[in-house]
């Protein structure tokens, strides 16, 4: 396929106008108003608003038909932001706006732990009946995916916290099923929907047409793998629906993706004969996951 040129010189898409991969030449960034649409990932706002500060004018982003799917994740962008000296925010609903000629600046800047990842060990906890603490992670962090803390609550866990360590011990009995949204934490529905194998019920996870889009369609590869299992599961456009079954080992295919080899991996701490294929997948964000497994 031939090169497609953009009307812009400095952007040149090189294979198919509009998509990747793209050449961009760097240099005179203008700024002023632009509009993006938002309504399947949240990724290109955040990448529009970094580079805010060093437009010729102040950038006002407004979000197409004022959607914005995961916004939590925005909002830890713009934290971040004015962290390293730049200012930036909401300006109304639907519209953003970052302020020019304030270049970051160099700082210490402590990482919390990544919320994302430390679901599967809270989740572990919530199907093994045992107790995981994790620490480093402050009362006012503004990381999504640790709404699955008060999702496990609901379901039946306990969820302690002193400082910045936060505890969560298995439920005694039975986990309770649950229906809900998980738009602003998308990320912590695979760990959540093999948590919801060990429910009391079939359970929902809505507004997660996002999921389709990450390093495999995770709705459809969770149908799949879930029914290897002898769950009930179905996928659909933005939802996945999970029904308890009886459950049995099966040879799990990770779709090369590191989240479905960590959760299904811990369907394996109740199940006999769960396997995950390619489990070195898990290299992206946790090399020693597995090593974390046999520890607890």
């Amino acid at each position: 396929m031939s090169k497609r040129k953009s009307p812009d010189p400095k952007l040149e898409a090189l294979r198919q106008r509009g998509c990747p991969p793209l050449l961009v030449r760097g240099g005179g960034l203008r700024g002023g108003r632009a509009t993006i649409d938002a309504s399947r990932s949240s990724q290109y706002v955040s990448a529009v608003l970094l580079v805010g500060p060093y437009g010729e004018r102040d950038l006002e982003l407004h979000l197409k038909d004022g959607v914005l799917v995961s916004r939590p994740y925005v909002d830890l962008t713009l934290r971040t932001m004015l962290a390293f000296g730049a200012e930036a925010g909401w300006r109304r609903e639907g519209e953003l706006r970052v302020r020019a000629g304030l270049p970051y600046r160099g700082r210490v800047h402590r990482i919390e732990p990544d919320a994302s990842s430390a679901a599967y060990a809270f989740a572990a906890a919530a199907i093994a009946g045992g107790r995981v603490r994790v620490p480093g992670l402050p009362p006012d962090s503004a990381q999504a995916d640790l709404r699955l803390l008060a999702l496990l609550e609901r379901m039946g866990c306990g969820v302690s916290r002193r400082g910045d360590e936060v505890e969560v011990t298995g439920a005694p009995d039975k986990l309770r099923a649950l229906d809900v949204d998980m738009n602003e934490s998308p990320d912590a529905v695979v760990a959540l929907a093999v948590v919801c194998l060990f429910a009391d019920g079939p359970s929902t996870l809505r507004n997660v047409a996002v999921l389709r889009l990450h390093e495999t369609d995770r709705l459809a590869a969770l149908e799949a793998e879930l029914r290897k299992l002898g769950a009930g599961a179905e996928a659909g456009p933005d939802w996945l629906r999970v029904e308890p079954g009886p459950l049995h080992g099966a040879e799990i295919e990770t779709h090369d993706d590191h989240r479905l080899a960590m959760a299904f991996a811990l369907a394996g701490l109740r199940v006999p004969g769960v396997a995950i294929r390619d489990p070195g997948c898990v290299a992206k964000t946790w090399p020693d996951y597995f090593t974390m497994l046999e520890r607890l």
